[in-house]
């Protein structure tokens, strides 16, 4: 599956530049005039700004007179309703933004998109709680330059190809009708934007989908499946809900041929199994509730699903490094590639809510066998020295030891071994979040199909495979000599002759390898957040305990 950074969210761009209402000329540009009528109760963000802090940062910071009149058209068509922070910090689209900004720096190798006051800022605001003690001029001075680097972004990787006064339209503006964005999509099926938007493989592959969803939703939609007294289902049963799932199989297109009967036939076990695959089942062709319920979420629920996720992917890159490691937190795997080829796939485990494994992208460049766990001060506090007071042997009983008392919380750490929460290997990819791929000692949660259960990083369910792979053009590093490094007293920290970049995404929605339509559980809530943010009548709402995919 040809996956990538989490992108900017939910921007519908086509949809939104096809109209030109609102809009004079400005030279061969077009100049938007203030859209008053987007007000708190109907816009996408939450907070404002005074169009005044816009005309002071533009003259504070001599911004040249194409970007400054970009930068009044955006804040115009918004009617200055922020585009980066909402009040809870920086949004996914900002953050995204970020993470896709220093990316292409990195794979570009071009230093002049490189703003070193920003990077600072955003090193502070990619803390979720910063902005509770940041001033509103911090916040104005970091939304405004993010919006400058949007700019100059648009003009160095899509010159000549995209106006960029039209990727203002990449952050949305109001709250919209799903169905109206969908029916105005597919009324033009697609052939315009495939010719303007810098989108991927993966996208064209979804929008597809998305296409025939609005079929399926033209025809009614699906039945639903009543699984009485939570009955499992399998071939040979016999059963009045064996006829409703050739029902919805038959609507959904993952049954080719629809037969009366309520036998379960030797001709439902694939369209069974296919459905499984396609919603991350174990696929035994066994019909239960979790398959039940995934099966009756509404056309609607996954035609919003679908644009969610579409809008993610329309902000990956348009070629992605060809070697790669990509993390969907949702599917729980990593999907490694080569030559653009995918190698292996792996089950991980991904943080718990609370916990919840960041979204971002990096480039893996160091190897640590038979590594310290460092012990993270959220963790000491809350868990290890309630433990101490509890059991004074607790730090020897599980090889831990303290480094520094300080004045104030403790130092401590886990020493190499069997039992160390790392496992016997980690694999580093340096950044602010202090998130990596570990091995772990807890085999077992890997038999689970959720399995969210870690403090933010990810568990593999094969570190050594990972290794060898890596260390796969460094002759040194034998399989024999990785498993010798594993089980040391000391650690060992080996540096990647390549880096390979590592992309960390959530994707609830995508079309796999074998051209499935994959769905998936929205385990953090991010699809619904940006549903009740989005659309004027979101299906995922907040109620709604069913969630996007419900297992």
């Amino acid at each position: 599956m040809n996956r990538g950074i989490a992108g900017l969210l939910l921007a519908f761009c086509f949809l939104l530049t096809s109209c030109s209402d609102g809009k004079i000329s400005f030279g061969k540009k077009h100049f938007s005039l203030r859209d008053k009528s987007i007000n708190k109760d109907n816009s996408f963000n939450d907070q404002f700004l005074d169009s005044m802090r816009l005309e002071s940062f533009i003259q504070k910071e001599n911004i040249d007179s194409a970007t400054a009149q970009h930068m009044r058209s955006f804040y115009n068509s918004r009617n200055y309703q922020f585009a980066w922070f909402n009040k809870n910090g920086l949004s996914e689209p900002g953050l995204s933004f970020w993470n896709l900004l220093n990316s292409f720096i990195s794979m570009s190798k071009d230093s002049s998109l490189f703003d070193k006051a920003l990077a600072r800022q955003m090193t502070d605001f990619t803390d979720g709680d910063t902005i509770n003690h940041a001033s509103k001029s911090q916040l104005v001075q970091t939304e405004l330059g993010l919006t400058r680097q949007f700019f100059l972004y648009a003009k160095t990787a899509y010159a000549g190809r995209v106006d960029p006064e039209e990727l203002k339209w990449f952050i949305p503006r109001k709250k919209v009708d799903a169905l109206a964005l969908l029916d105005s999509l597919v009324s033009h099926k697609g052939q315009l934007l495939e010719e303007w938007e810098p989108v991927n493989p993966q996208y064209q592959a979804l929008k597809k989908e998305l296409i025939r969803f609005n079929d399926i939703a033209d025809k009614g939609g699906w039945p639903r499946i009543d699984l009485s007294d939570k009955k499992k289902l399998k071939p040979g049963d016999q059963d009045t809900a064996i006829y409703q799932l050739k029902a919805r199989l038959f609507a959904s297109g993952d049954l080719k041929t629809f037969d009366s009967s309520s036998r379960y036939d030797s001709s439902l076990l694939p369209a069974v199994q296919q459905a499984q695959r396609r919603f991350g089942f174990k696929d035994d062709g066994i019909l239960d509730q979790p398959l039940a319920d995934a099966l009756n979420i509404p056309v609607k629920q996954r035609v919003e699903q679908i644009l969610i996720n579409l809008e993610r992917m329309r902000w990956l890159p348009e070629k992605p490094s060809p070697s790669r490691i990509v993390a969907n937190i949702p599917e729980f795997k990593i999907h490694v590639f080569e030559n653009n080829t995918e190698a292996f796939e792996m089950n991980i485990v991904v943080g718990k809510e609370g916990t919840s494994t960041v979204i971002f992208n990096d480039e893996l460049k160091y190897i640590v066998f038979s590594p310290y766990w460092n012990v993270p001060s959220s963790i000491v506090k809350k868990e290890i020295l309630p433990a101490m007071k509890r059991n004074p042997g607790y730090l020897a009983s599980h090889n831990m030891e303290m480094t520094s008392k300080g004045g104030g919380t403790p130092t401590i750490r886990q020493k190499p071994g069997g039992s160390n929460s790392l496992g016997r290997v980690k694999f580093l990819f340096p950044n602010n979040y202090n998130i990596y791929f570990h091995d772990t000692p807890a085999k077992s949660l890997f038999n689970r199909e959720k399995r969210a259960f870690s403090h933010g990083c990810m568990r593999l369910a094969d570190a050594k495979k990972l290794a060898e792979y890596l260390l796969r053009d460094q002759p040194e590093w034998t399989n024999e000599k990785i498993d010798e490094a594993m089980h040391q007293s000391k650690e060992k920290w080996v540096t990647l002759k390549q880096p390979i970049p590592v992309y960390v995404s959530y994707f609830t929605a995508w079309v796999d390898n074998d051209g499935l339509l994959n769905f998936r559980e929205d385990i953090y809530g991010h699809d619904k957040e940006m549903a009740q943010r989005l659309f004027v009548h979101p299906s995922l709402s907040a109620t709604d305990s069913a969630g996007v995919a419900t297992q």
